[in-house]
């Protein structure tokens, strides 16, 4: 069994904030993949289904973010998980927007949920870090976080949801490359899949090739064409 949690501020004041990534990312999986309905659990909000062979929970703390690790521990008791049964989608500083990259243990690299975490279960659960950019100074951090996505933003927020959901299976099964190549493919599609322009080869065929009127049917005909050029 897997833990799955989101880290945010629970309330619509801080829905679309970007601290509130997390939150997304799992309500996300949670539609997709046909989970149970939201409900008050470990001091938090969660929901229960399958991605894959394997039995998840879902978790959105509602302590605040500063407090996630009550929420989080609360849970890994009560479902019998270690550390390394637990997986924690976050905004991350440090990644640019919309990039998502997996990790097991570390530090917490001053992200106060995070920080939280590890007072109550330590530091060797799994992350998905999601990217949302840095302000450009600390002093500016807060109220970056604490402000809602721009509408600008709203294209490859979407893809990094969509792809997070297509790869859950894989992130459940601990398989963190498949899951970041899921990811990568909504967020980065002609690159990765090469499915969104023709292949210059055929590209360059489909040019060459003369439409079917302009070719001249019979051997009787080409002479005949021929024949007109010289008059």
């Amino acid at each position: 069994m897997k833990l799955i949690v989101g880290l945010g501020n629970p309330g619509a004041k801080y829905a679309a904030n970007r601290h509130n990534i997390g939150f997304m990312a799992v309500d996300r999986i949670a539609a997709d993949h046909d989970f149970t309905p939201w409900r008050t659990r470990f001091q938090g909000m969660a929901a229960e289904g399958r991605l894959g062979d394997m039995r998840v929970t879902l978790l959105k703390p509602q302590t605040f973010m500063n407090l996630s690790g009550q929420s989080v521990g609360e849970a890994a008791r009560y479902l019998k998980l270690t550390p390394a049964d637990v997986i924690v989608l976050h905004d991350e500083l440090d990644l640019a927007p919309g990039n998502c990259r997996v990790k097991q243990g570390g530090g917490h690299a001053g992200h106060n949920g995070l920080r939280s975490i590890h007072q109550h279960i330590g530091a060797e659960y799994g992350r998905v870090r999601l990217g949302v950019g840095h302000p450009g100074h600390k002093d500016k951090v807060a109220p970056y976080v604490l402000s809602d996505f721009a509408k600008a933003e709203q294209d490859w927020l979407d893809d990094l949801l969509r792809g997070i959901s297509d790869g859950a299976v894989a992130l459940a099964a601990g398989d963190g490359g498949r899951f970041q190549n899921a990811v990568a493919n909504r967020t980065a599609p002609a690159r990765n899949s090469g499915t969104d322009a023709p292949a210059p080869k055929a590209a360059a065929q489909a040019v060459a090739k003369p439409e079917p009127s302009q070719q001249p049917a019979t051997l009787t005909d080409r002479l005949r064409a021929l024949s007109e050029r010289f008059k």
